[in-house]
């Protein structure tokens, strides 16, 4: 990999994908010949239906993804009423997995348990596949990759994919028979039917469709699961912000009641509101990014498809693999680097009058967990209206805090990419709300 000074990132992003592409890159470092994954470079669709319906309709369709979540939230988040140790990580993945599989493909599967546990299998399978691949000389990848039991894990899942998403193509593809003959037929609005119906025959092969729908899940589930996650833990080791973003959350239910209360009031007028939530967001994507290549490190990994010189003559052959440097990255402050300050950008946002600037959606040369340019990741406005929704409903039902004698869990590297320690949990109980005689039970 070729790491260039950050001072090219603005040229860089100003380049096609058909000449600097970030899935090429991406996808490279799952070893795809050998991991089923090599049809996310054979064709977009998969970026055209985030660009082209998801984002355009991002509140509704998180107004779609928060019924869901309440749907899932008695049966999968524990209503402990004392304090009880618990794997938030695993029941986040769930609460994530559950809207990500409403929005894609609908009921039944985002209520089928089979599919929502292999989503989020599939996720971990593949990356610890992909991992060992590439400890291995590629010219050992053909003798060795066909013996890894991981590998065929991966393979188990795609297969039960199709099983899934068969039924609910072929129910698309009565509809819209239905409807071409006149009738009137009711559907739910999905990810999947969008993907049909602008797909290209291949596109809409069974295998390939259901294939591309498990491999979304990679980047739909654990990296936002892994975000509250991490968020949940920044504000236990650093508790004196709880309040904060509780006084936040009460004045906006004085203006707006509690997010879904009022039928005139969805998710575009109450999560813009959420602008200290926010900047914690950004603090905490900052210091621990979730799963991503590690922003501490390198960004914005591209490869050259065809020979690129910059205006400064710098040459950039096709074929090479880049990324820029964070090292340079200024701070206004440098002293507090390494220290968690989670209104840092709200400061920065009015201390600057850039109110539409430094939030935690918007693609900056200094903060690019979501990217940068026009490869900027197009899910992102959905995955922070995500992480939202999942703080303002654990921020305002439980109380949290560190196990006894433990602290900020330490993240993990393996190569470019970082993870949450798996073993770490929090300490929940349901929020106790003072007793109006004594002002304490």
């Amino acid at each position: 990999m070729t790491v260039l000074p950050n001072k090219y990132m603005k040229e860089l992003r100003l380049f096609p994908v058909t000449k600097l592409s970030g899935v090429v890159a991406h996808i490279a470092n799952f070893v795809p010949k050998w991991t089923y994954t090599e049809l996310m470079v054979k064709s977009n669709v998969h970026f055209r239906v985030l660009l082209n319906k998801l984002t355009p309709e991002v509140p509704k369709h998180l107004d779609i993804a928060k019924k869901e979540l309440e749907y899932g939230w008695a049966r999968d988040m524990p209503q402990p009423e004392d304090w009880t140790e618990v794997d938030i990580q695993e029941v986040l993945r769930m609460c994530v997995a559950r809207m990500s599989a409403k929005i894609f493909l609908g009921e039944p599967a985002c209520r089928n348990l089979e599919w929502l546990r292999l989503s989020i299998n599939f996720s971990i399978d593949l990356f610890a596949c992909a991992f060992l691949l590439r400890k291995v000389p590629s010219f050992l990848h053909p003798i060795v990759a066909p013996i890894l039991p991981l590998r065929w894990r991966v393979a188990r899942h795609l297969k039960r994919a199709q099983v899934i998403i068969g039924p609910l193509m072929e129910r698309h593809r009565e509809c819209v028979r239905r409807r071409e003959a006149g009738e009137e037929v009711e559907e739910e609005d999905t990810l999947l039917n969008w993907m049909m119906d602008n797909g290209t025959e291949t596109e809409n092969k069974l295998e390939e469709m259901a294939s591309r729908q498990t491999i979304l899940t990679l980047a739909s589930i654990h990296t936002t699961s892994m975000a509250v996650s991490n968020l949940l833990f920044d504000l236990c080791a650093n508790p004196e912000w709880f309040p904060v973003l509780m006084e936040e959350i009460a004045e906006i239910e004085k203006d707006l009641g509690k997010l879904g209360e009022r039928p005139d009031v969805g998710a575009k007028q109450w999560l813009p509101r959420l602008e200290k939530m926010d900047s914690a967001f950004v603090e905490s994507l900052r210091l621990n990014p979730p799963l991503l290549p590690d922003i501490q490190t390198v960004a914005s990994q591209r490869q050259a498809m065809v020979d690129i010189t910059l205006k400064d003559g710098t040459h950039i052959p096709a074929g090479t693999r880049l990324a820029c440097a964070k090292a340079d990255f200024v701070y206004d402050d440098p002293a507090t680097f390494s220290i968690f300050d989670p209104m840092r950008s709200h400061r920065k946002r009015y201390q600057t009058g850039e109110l539409t600037k430094h939030l935690a959606g918007i693609p900056e040369k200094d903060y690019l967990h979501f990217g940068y340019g026009r490869q900027a990741c197009p899910g992102r406005y959905f995955a922070v209206g995500e992480v939202k929704m999942m703080m303002l409903k654990l921020l305002d039902q439980f109380e949290f805090r560190f196990p006894e004698g433990r602290g900020r869990p330490k993240s993990f590297h393996a190569d470019e990419f970082t993870f949450l320690d798996p073993r770490a949990k929090l300490v929940m109980r349901r929020r106790r709300v003072p007793c109006d005689k004594c002002g304490r039970c």
